[in-house]
């Protein structure tokens, strides 16, 4: 039992919350009381879920001689030698076959896109990962892709402004992360455990996460505001959802800043009661406004 304990830890269920970039096109697209492509899009949701879970237990099995030296990843099941890398990259092959056929069943544009997926996340692994930049882009697609899939899987079109936003706040977060891992470990040390962190300085990452933050206000500020959303809701109200994307926002800097937090972005939302609510509140004002309730 605790093998399989174990085993669904090093799933990563905390990451599950990234899956659910897969639901703004259905909200978006004011489709969410659709009955037929609510669970279609659940159904991606699950798929993803599987999808990741098999690529982060292949990541902990290429990884685990490195994360044994790093003070957080050393606790996680594989590094710390409470299951055995046969039984990880037996389960990683089959939670990877089992998704992909599911994938294939929900629709073939959203099996497409968890080929290309797959596809950056073995470039990643190759090589990428240790090229500056590019390491941050590859993981910043992973959201872009999410949204990507959700708009193809319930067959609506994808609004230029989501792509945007969902790029910048993919690009804070993944930034955010990086200072994070640079600053806990220290330079030498974070080279040591990710080679391409020694090519960073946390003056270069702040620089990167301030141009982002201002991205992302300002690019969701011009889509509440452009005669183009306007027109497609019927409202001006969506502007009134932009202070809570704005506290989110600050806060966020504030855990990074202030606690030295950012390293894992799921744990920080979930953990972090005001940065919680205003999520939640975020996206309970925008389903009250996009479906007329205000």
């Amino acid at each position: 039992m605790k093998t399989v304990l174990f085993l669904f830890f090093s799933l990563r269920p905390r990451q599950w919350i990234k899956n659910g970039f897969i639901l703004l096109p259905l909200i978006f697209a004011q489709q969410l009381f659709d009955p037929v492509r609510l669970l279609t899009s659940i159904q991606a949701v699950a798929v993803f879920c599987g999808l990741t879970g098999a690529v982060y237990l292949f990541n902990d099995y290429l990884d685990r001689e490195e994360d044994r030296h790093h003070p957080v990843k050393r606790h996680r099941p594989l590094a710390a030698g409470l299951i055995s890398p046969r039984l990880v990259l037996a389960s990683a092959a089959g939670l990877l076959l089992f998704a992909l056929l599911w994938g294939f069943y929900v629709g073939r544009g959203f099996f497409f896109i968890l080929l290309i997926y797959l596809g950056i996340q073995l470039l990643y692994n190759l090589r990428l990962r240790d090229v500056v930049i590019l390491d941050v882009f590859c993981v910043a697609c992973g959201f872009f892709l999410r949204v990507i899939a959700g708009a193809v899987v319930i067959g609506v079109p994808l609004s230029r402004w989501i792509i945007i936003c969902t790029i910048l706040i993919a690009m804070f977060l993944v930034l955010s992360k990086r200072r994070h891992e640079l600053i806990t470990l220290g330079k030498v040390e974070a080279g040591k455990h990710r080679q391409v962190l020694s090519h960073y300085s946390a003056h270069l990452l702040d620089q990167m996460i301030g141009i982002t933050t201002g991205g992302v206000l300002l690019s969701y500020l011009l889509y509440c505001t452009s005669p183009e959303t306007v027109k497609k809701f019927r409202t001006e109200h969506l502007i009134y959802t932009f202070p809570f994307v704005l506290y989110g926002i600050f806060r966020y800097l504030y855990l990074i800043y202030q606690k030295q937090e950012g390293g894992s972005p799921e744990k920080i939302i979930l953990s972090d009661h005001p940065l919680l609510a205003s999520v939640l509140l975020w996206l309970i004002s925008c389903v009250l406004i996009l479906y007329g309730v205000l």
